[in-house]
């Protein structure tokens, strides 16, 4: 029914690299070993999804942003 997307080698590598900005939601769920459904509800607070015709991209720029603010300053 759908196409099959092939998968992005070394996605970590590209992200590090500076080459990759935006991601879907199961490449970023992979990317921050978590649930898909838990990165969809991250990227919408973050305010990072972005409406391509058809396909969703989370920019992972404003994810990290959003993810320092809840950073312990303790440890």
């Amino acid at each position: 029914m759908g196409n099959n997307r092939s998968k992005v080698p070394d996605l970590e590598k590209l992200v590090k690299g500076g080459r990759k900005k935006f991601v879907r939601y199961e490449e970023g769920a992979m990317l921050y070993s978590m649930g898909v459904h838990t990165f969809q509800q991250l990227a919408k607070d973050a305010r990072a999804v972005y409406h391509v015709k058809r396909i969703v991209l989370v920019n992972l720029d404003l994810i990290d942003e959003y993810l320092e603010a809840f950073r312990d300053e303790e440890f």
